[in-house]
């Protein structure tokens, strides 16, 4: 079974409508040999929050070094994004042993007429790849309600209900009361209730739960949550308990996600002895795309999936902190919600477009606008797409203005691929390489082998909306090129693997075609060019040592335990002895560490750190090289940075929430490297469908990450993280793919100097000169910016090699 197979077997699920009550998952899980039942869980329940909640949990109760599940819904891209497990997007292939495990019982429940649902199933599948994986908490969001909902299959060790407002009346009830009293059955057996209601909501869900503890700004509460205000891009939240204190910022802004917060650390400190530190790290690093997502400064530009009044009443007071002249708002709603009370609650727009999401429930664009202009002074325009409406609104904003997108997930969802989709280059130069690029996308065996005789020019693959995918495939087609697309069913909250094959002409021609298309396609366009061109701007400022060619970043290592040269040069004369060779042998780099990351290092405090690494940045400060500083403490890279360093080196991918910052603060190239965890678990086995792909996939967030901080793509330096929870396989893999990371615009890192990955051609990890030289001329064959390196002398002559292959006359005299 094909993962698009399986994929689709769920997605035809949703034939099914949805229906109060927890016997259909029992049964199902009954069927699987019911996995839920030694779980551990956190169930969230709300009609507001439940989803930011959920992952500050998720996001704390792994800081604290526990293994966490994470079941939320809906999802922006792709479904599997709903079950993670510490973080990462379930894999294809269990999805795909799911499905063959469970089949066969859905399909007879199904010739029964009580099929299990989409959301029954799914839920299903949460609970059965949490205990495949033996978390130690599964952190499950409620879908509807909660006293009938499938989530409700489990006994939680702790449960929040966040708030409580009028909906899903035709389930729950017609008042605030009766769907408070539903929520509260989440309540867990031998521990209090968490919960954010007040007034009359707060009192049905006393009559339910019993004990409970209360969240909220007031003396009367339980646990006091106050919101400071915004501070850059982050809330400032304190929150005090009984015998305990929070003082912290999260990036989801807003004075209701002070209280998110609040409920979240009591959770938290239900489920585990959680320290003050943990849960204020884990909650400033709960970052949630779609919620409050500023993409942009300049203009301000605000992704938030506001869908009802109040939480458009909450998206208009967060972006009142925020100083700006006209507002443009960007709306797209689904057709069973309050249109009138969502333009009302809208934060006084100049001009607002009216879009329609490409999902079958979306509300006509023309019905949203008579909505607006009864409700607004606004200049109310119409665009059918997301993603033109927004580039009507960009379009029309100054600099100082604000641009909205609101009204859905949805909307934000398509809004969000300007920023977040990657059109990744395929190197493919045979029928075999054609194939196994289109079936990578899930097209189908017969579809694969069709097409792929035209897949041996210039080949794209990126993901697009069904209607996209079809504009496209005609399109190509006409133009005598081929768009092979995923064999999933066309569905409203999925979009599509496509891979896009023609010359470069042909590609020219599509692009200038799709100018001033509907359905995003004229945003596509720009995206297309911007691809063919490698991404790159030759506009951009040319002043980093990687802009004329693979630079090399000569190791220098102040620490007794690294893997290939730990205590050789502890002493600052010995270290800056070492650094001003490798600068003689022709580095352009000099990157500093004074903390191992090998298997099993055992981490230092940010101190010690200091003191290992800036006396000897200082003594290299006035050299003619560039000095980057090896280490994931934004305490550190800000101490290091003072002392004279250029560039912040973080092995970690960001996982200190102030390095984004302080990289942004002193405007330096920040390296983002893809990493499972630092120091590497050298047990740790972690399951990749196609690494690159995985890799590439988790980088863009990242990326999104620093680059919402305030830094350009071409100062966020991506490493794949060779070495770094994969296997020798992997890395080669990794090796061997490197073009493909162009697709996320950024500068390319490879460090794979001595590294473990030689052993899978016999060579032993920390003494393998010659493989190294080898695999530093493979990367710098296919672009790479830099190579991070410990023999500076041999592998810059291996990148002369290499880049002279390239351009041979560029070396002539």
């Amino acid at each position: 079974m094909k993962f698009h197979e399986a994929a689709n077997f769920l997605f035809e699920l949703r034939r099914f409508a949805s229906r109060p009550g927890t016997d259909a998952t029992r049964e199902l899980l009954s069927s699987l040999g019911d996995p839920h039942e030694g779980l551990r869980c956190v169930q969230i329940a709300g009609s507001n929050g439940k989803g930011s909640t959920a992952r500050m949990v998720e996001r704390t109760l792994r800081e604290a070094g526990l293994d966490v599940g994470l079941y939320t819904s809906p999802h922006l891209d792709d479904v599997r994004e709903r079950i993670r497990v510490n973080g990462r997007k379930i894999p294809e292939a269990a999805v795909v042993e799911y499905v063959k495990a469970a089949r066969e019982y859905v399909t007879e429940r199904g010739a029964a007429g009580d099929s299990p649902t989409f959301f029954e199933t799914l839920t299903a599948l949460a609970l059965w790849e949490f205990d495949r994986q033996d978390v130690d908490v599964a952190v499950l969001e409620v879908g509807i309600g909660g006293r009938h909902d499938a989530t409700s299959v489990v006994d939680p060790v702790a449960s929040a209900v966040t708030s409580v407002t009028l909906e899903h009346t035709h389930i729950l009830g017609d008042t605030v009361s009766e769907i408070a009293r539903d929520k509260a059955h989440v309540a867990p057996d031998g521990e209090p209730l968490v919960t954010g209601t007040t007034g009359d909501a707060l009192a049905a869900v006393r009559e339910i739960a019993g004990d409970v503890v209360t969240v909220g700004e007031g003396d009367d509460a339980d646990v006091t949550a106050t919101y400071g205000g915004r501070d850059g891009l982050e809330g400032a939240v304190a929150i005090d308990g009984p015998d305990w204190a929070v003082d912290t910022h999260i990036p989801l802004l807003g004075e209701h996600q002070a209280q998110n917060a609040g409920i979240a650390a009591a959770l938290c400190r239900q489920v585990a002895d959680v320290s003050r530190e943990t849960l204020e790290r884990g909650l400033r690093n709960a970052h949630w795309p779609g919620r409050f997502e500023v993409m942009g400064e300049s203009p301000l530009v605000v992704l938030d999936g506001a869908h009802n009044p109040g939480s458009v009443e909450r998206t208009a007071e967060t972006l009142d902190s925020f100083d700006y002249d006209d507002l443009h708002v960007v709306l797209g709603a689904m057709v069973d919600k309050d249109h009138a009370g969502i333009a009302g609650a809208l934060p006084d727009p100049d001009r607002v477009v009216a879009c329609q999401p490409n999902v079958d429930r979306a509300e006509s664009h023309h019905v949203l606008a008579t909505a607006l202009t009864a409700a607004t002074d606004a200049e109310v325009e119409t665009r059918h797409d997301v993603a033109g409406a927004l580039g009507i609104a960009l379009d029309a904003a100054d600099e100082g203005d604000a641009v909205l997108v609101t009204g859905s997930l949805y909307a934000v969802r398509e809004a969000r691929t300007r920023w977040a989709r990657s059109l990744v280059p395929k190197r493919v130069d045979s029928l075999a390489d054609a194939r196994e690029a289109i079936e990578a996308a899930h097209v189908t065996d017969a579809g694969a082998w069709r097409m792929r005789g035209k897949g041996v020019h210039r080949v794209l693959r990126t993901r697009v909306q069904p209607r996209q995918a079809q504009y496209l495939k005609e399109e190509l087609l006409s133009l005598g090129g081929e768009c092979a697309v995923s064999g999933l069913n066309d569905q409203d909250e999925e979009s599509l693997d496509v891979v896009l094959m023609a010359t470069m002409a042909q590609f020219k021609r599509l692009a200038e075609k799709l100018d001033g298309q509907p359905y995003g396609l004229s945003t596509f366009a720009d995206e297309l060019r911007s691809a063919l061109s490698i991404q790159q701007s030759d506009e951009r400022d040319r002043d980093h040592p990687w802009d004329d060619g693979t630079a090399v970043m000569g190791i220098c290592n102040i620490t007794p335990d690294s893997f290939h040269d730990g205590g050789e040069y502890n002493a600052v004369e010995d270290a800056v002895e070492r650094a001003e060779q490798m600068v003689a042998d022709g580095a352009d780099i000099l990157d500093i560490g004074g903390e191992s990351t090998r298997p099993g290092a055992e981490p230092i405090s940010a101190d010690a750190e200091i003191d290992r690494v800036v006396p000897v940045i200082e003594e290299l400060a006035d050299l003619d090289v560039a000095i980057s500083v090896d280490t994931r403490k934004a305490a550190v890279a800000r101490a290091a940075l003072d002392a004279g360093a250029d560039i912040l080196n973080d092995v970690s991918g960001l996982e200190d929430p102030e390095m984004r910052l302080v990289a942004a603060e002193y405007d330096v190239p920040v390296v983002v490297m893809h990493s499972i965890e630092t120091p590497v678990d050298p047990d740790s086995d972690v399951q990749y469908d196609d690494v690159v792909e995985d890799c590439i996939d988790q980088l863009t967030e990242r990326v999104l990450l620093a680059e919402k901080a305030g830094l350009d793509r071409d100062q966020i330096i991506v490493d794949p993280g060779l070495g770094f929870g994969k296997s020798p396989a992997e890395d080669f893999d990794l090796l061997g793919r490197l073009a493909e990371f162009r697709a996320l615009g950024c500068p390319l890192l490879v460090g794979h100097s001595h590294k473990s990955l030689f052993s899978l051609v016999g060579e032993d990890a920390g003494d393998c000169l010659e493989a190294t030289i080898a695999g530093t001329t493979l990367a710098a064959r296919q672009g790479a910016d830099i190579v991070r390196v410990h023999d500076v002398a041999e592998n810059a002559a291996a990148v002369r090699v290499a880049e002279a292959a390239r351009d041979p006359e560029n070396f002539e005299d």
